[in-house]
């Protein structure tokens, strides 16, 4: 199911639900990831709403099971038990563990590995060692904006940073993205597009991952902002 980046028409993940009423809504507009976090510190937590039956019943192809630093044979067992589609790696998971989890996963489920960037990228990304994850082991790349913690800081990065590295498959662009920021999104793109980068290696997301700023209250989205995002994103 690995995609190309595009210069319009992103695909978009709304993170941290808990509400199955909300959930059939998002559905209902053609949300092409739903996210669901099974980390406990998080205010989202989604087992503190559904179970995994729950989430198991929900007819979707896009589910996607966000872990932190979590144990190989705990995120199979969840993936399984929930019917995942998607696994997100939102800690330090290493490329040993990875390789361990591809084996393991099934192999229809597809790996998310989550970047934290901030003031820099560069050595960010050639610590990560990306490279040595290998395109067999993860699908797509997720850049999101490093904190303390894991996630959920609500805050962007400069996202012309992501022009100083040549990202190998696709990536979810994540980090405190708004109404009120989109347009910064549109003039990067327009950058590149300036420098006549071919469309393959274009440093512009296939899909947004929107959470905190689209929310009435953690787990609790703003519908009607989501719907506003997506008029803008045609």
């Amino acid at each position: 199911m690995s995609q190309q980046p595009s210069t319009n028409n992103y695909q978009l993940k709304v993170c941290g639900l808990t509400q199955l009423s909300q959930i059939q809504e998002l559905i209902s507009l053609n949300t092409d990831f739903l996210g669901f976090i099974f980390y406990e510190k998080s205010p989202r937590f989604v087992l503190n709403h559904l179970s995994l039956k729950d989430i198991s019943t929900i007819n979707h192809q896009g589910k996607v099971g966000v872990f932190v630093n979590e144990t190989v044979e705990k995120i199979v067992e969840i993936s399984e038990k929930a019917r995942l589609n998607f696994i997100q790696l939102h800690g330090d998971e290493t490329k040993e563990f990875i390789s361990e989890l591809r084996q393991k996963l099934n192999p229809k489920i597809e790996i998310i590995k989550v970047i934290r960037v901030g003031n820099e990228i560069k050595k960010v990304f050639d610590s990560a060692q990306t490279d040595n994850y290998g395109q067999t082991n993860i699908n797509y790349l997720l850049f999101d904006t490093d904190s303390k913690a894991f996630g959920g800081t609500g805050k962007t990065f400069d996202w012309n940073l992501l022009n100083e590295i040549e990202i190998p498959i696709p990536y979810f662009l994540s980090g405190g993205i708004s109404l009120e920021n989109i347009k910064n999104l549109q003039n990067f793109v327009k950058v590149n597009m300036r420098e006549n980068k071919t469309l393959t290696k274009l440093n512009t997301p296939f899909a947004l991952d929107i959470n905190s700023k689209f929310e009435i209250e953690p787990g609790i989205k703003d519908i009607e902002k989501i719907k506003t995002l997506k008029s803008l994103l045609k």
